[in-house]
């Protein structure tokens, strides 16, 4: 059974940093490229970050990029989001996917002062 567990998330005032985990369970983990996705009410979803199954290669959204990183460590089954100088429009559930795979329920990511 595919199971993918984010945790991490929570309140934040703007500037604060936040590290997301997610452990995954039930495929083989390093053979699969993971994404990590925002949603927010009312808005569409949106790609954050990915990186390739081996972790050698990233990439990041515009609106992210040089605040958050992505990582991975094959051999806990479980990826990364480091997210630095937060700003209250990263308001959002955030949750990781395994492309055909299956993804997560989310955490939930406030910035707020």
């Amino acid at each position: 059974q595919v199971k993918l567990v984010e945790s991490g998330g929570g309140l934040v005032q703007p500037g604060g940093s936040l590290r997301l985990s997610c452990v995954a369970s039930g495929f083989t983990f390093s053979n699969s490229a993971m994404n990590w996705y925002r949603q927010a009410p009312g808005k569409e979803r949106e790609l954050v970050a990915a990186i390739t199954s081996d972790g050698a290669n990233t990439i990041s959204a515009d609106s992210v990029k040089g605040r958050f990183t992505m990582s991975r460590d094959n051999a806990k089954n479980t990826v990364y989001l480091q997210m630095n100088s937060l700003k209250p429009e990263d308001t959002a559930n955030y949750y990781c996917d395994a492309p055909r795979i299956g993804r997560g329920l989310g955490t939930q990511v406030t910035v707020s002062s």
